[in-house]
C-alpha cells in the first residue's frame, strides 16, 4: 500500500478494554493509521483521551457527532480492516442483528473490508446458545470471530472467554491486511498436533546443548489452525517467551525425549501432525549431577548419542498400521554446501523421512531463526514443489495450512 493502511479499532464495554491500548500501540508503531471507535460503555473503562493520544485521531461514539462528515458511513467505507477488541456478548449480539444504534455498529454495517472480532466475556456467556448462535451467524456472513483464550477472567473466575493476547490480535490483523482470505473456517472437525520450539539436552545442572529456534513459526501455525477451526494441540519446547495462542491446548516439554513422548501420545488421535520443532540430533550420554568445572587438564570429553528421529518414527508407525494420522508434515532447516544447494538436501530428506509434505527453510546467519519473516519451499511426496514467498511467519503458516486444507478437500488451496 502506498498510504498507511486504515484500521478501525472498535472497543466494546468490557474490563478487557484496557488491553485495546496495547493493540493500538502495536498497530500504530507498525505504520497503520488507526481510528478508535469505542462504545459508550468502553469509555467507562478507558478514557477517550488515552485512545486519542495513542492513535493521533479523534475519538467519537455517537452518530450525531461530526455529522457533516457522515462518520457512521465514512469510517467503515474507508477502512482497510476493522478489529473489535474486546468483542463483548452484547456487542456481537447487536452486530449479528444488524443494529446501528451507535457509531461502532453503524461502522460495521458500512465496512466492506475484513472484520476481526476478538471475544472477551465470562465462560458461561461464551457458552450460552444465544452467543454461539450469534457467532455462527457472524461467521456465516464473513466476519472472523476468533476463538477466545482460556485463563483468568474477572474476579477469581478462570475458564474460556479471556481476550486473546494483544500481540496475537495485532498479528492476525496485519495478516488480514496482507491476505484477507487467510482465516477461512476450513479445518473444522480436524484434530491437529503441532510441535514448536527447540529442544535442550542437559549437560549438567547449568548447561545444555540446544539450538536457536524461537518457536515463532510453530506458534503461528498453531494460532492460525485454531482460528481456522481445528482442534489444536501444541507441543512446545522451551517457548516460555511467546504468548499462548488462543484456543490451543499446550503441552510443554524440554528435551527431545520428552517431545517425542508427547508427540506420539498426541498423534494417536490426530488427523494431522506438523513437526515444526527443531529437535536436537544428539544428546549427552551422561548428565553430570554438578556443574562441570574448568581444570588444568583441559576441557572435558563429552560423549554424545543420537536422539530418536520422531518424524520418521511417525511415518513408520503409520505404515505399520499403528497410527491413523492422515497427513504428516515435516520441517527442514537446511544450508547448502560446496557440492549441493539446500533444496538438494531437502529432497533427499523428504525421501528419507517419508512424510507427506516437507516445509524447507534455508537457514544461516540472519535467516529464519528468531526473526519475524520466513520463506522457503513446500515439497510434496507426489513430487510437486511450491515456493513459499518471503513474508511474515503468519503468511507462511497460512500458505502451509492452505495446502493442508486442500489435501482434505481434494484441492491444493491457494498455493
Amino acid at each position: 500500500m502506498t498510504q498507511k493502511p486504515k484500521v478501525v479499532l472498535g472497543v466494546g464495554g468490557g474490563i478487557a478494554a484496557y488491553k485495546a491500548c496495547e493493540i493500538l500501540r502495536r498497530l500504530t508503531e507498525t505504520g497503520h493509521d488507526v481510528t478508535v471507535v469505542p462504545t459508550e460503555a468502553a469509555l467507562k473503562f478507558v478514557g477517550a483521551a488515552t485512545f486519542e493520544a495513542l492513535s493521533g485521531n479523534p475519538v467519537r461514539t455517537g452518530v450525531f457527532q461530526d455529522v457533516p462528515q457522515v462518520a457512521h458511513v465514512k469510517i467503515g467505507q474507508t477502512a482497510d480492516l476493522v478489529i473489535i477488541a474486546p468483542a463483548t456478548a452484547d456487542l456481537m449480539a447487536r452486530a449479528a442483528q444488524g443494529r446501528a444504534d451507535d457509531l461502532l455498529t453503524g461502522t460495521l454495517l458500512t465496512a466492506r473490508c475484513p472484520v476481526l472480532m476478538a471475544p472477551a466475556m465470562h465462560t458461561e456467556m461464551w457458552d450460552h446458545p444465544a452467543t454461539q448462535d450469534n457467532v455462527a451467524l457472524l461467521r456465516s456472513r464473513g466476519t472472523i470471530v476468533m476463538e477466545p483464550a482460556s485463563g483468568r477472567l474477572t474476579g477469581k473466575d478462570t475458564g474460556k472467554g479471556r481476550l486473546p493476547d494483544p500481540v496475537e490480535i495485532a498479528d492476525l490483523g496485519r495478516l488480514l491486511l496482507t491476505r484477507p482470505d487467510a482465516l477461512p473456517r476450513d479445518l473444522e472437525g480436524l484434530k491437529v498436533t503441532i510441535s514448536a520450539g527447540g529442544t535442550r539436552e542437559p549437560l549438567d545442572p547449568v548447561r545444555f546443548l540446544g539450538n536457536r529456534s524461537s518457536g515463532k513459526q510453530g506458534y503461528a501455525l498453531a494460532r492460525l489452525a485454531a482460528q481456522r477451526g481445528a482442534e489444536v494441540t501444541l507441543i512446545a519446547a522451551n517457548t516460555e517467551a511467546l504468548p499462548d495462542p488462543a484456543g490451543v491446548e499446550i503441552r510443554r516439554v524440554g528435551t527431545a525425549i520428552e517431545l517425542r513422548d508427547a508427540v506420539h501420545k498426541s498423534a494417536e488421535g490426530a488427523d494431522v501432525v506438523v513437526m515444526a520443532a527443531a529437535v536436537a540430533d544428539f544428546r549427552p550420554v551422561d548428565l553430570a549431577d554438578h556443574k562441570i568445572k574448568k581444570t588444568d587438564d583441559g576441557p572435558p570429553v563429552i560423549t554424545l548419542t543420537t536422539n530418536p528421529d520422531i518424524l520418521a518414527e511417525l511415518v513408520r508407525k503409520r505404515t505399520a498400521g499403528e497410527l491413523n494420522t492422515r497427513l504428516i508434515v515435516g520441517f527442514a532447516a537446511e544450508t547448502g554446501d560446496p557440492h549441493h544447494d539446500f533444496l538438494d538436501h531437502a529432497r533427499a530428506k523428504l525421501r528419507r523421512k517419508g512424510c507427506d509434505l516437507l516445509v524447507v527453510n534455508q537457514v544461516g546467519t540472519d535467516k529464519v531463526f528468531g526473526l519475524d519473516d520466513n520463506g522457503g519451499w513446500l515439497l510434496s511426496s507426489d513430487g510437486t514443489e511450491t515456493e513459499l514467498p518471503l513474508g511474515t511467519k503468519a503468511v507462511l503458516a497460512a500458505n502451509v495450512l492452505d495446502r493442508i486444507a486442500g489435501q482434505f478437500s481434494g484441492q491444493v488451496g491457494n498455493l
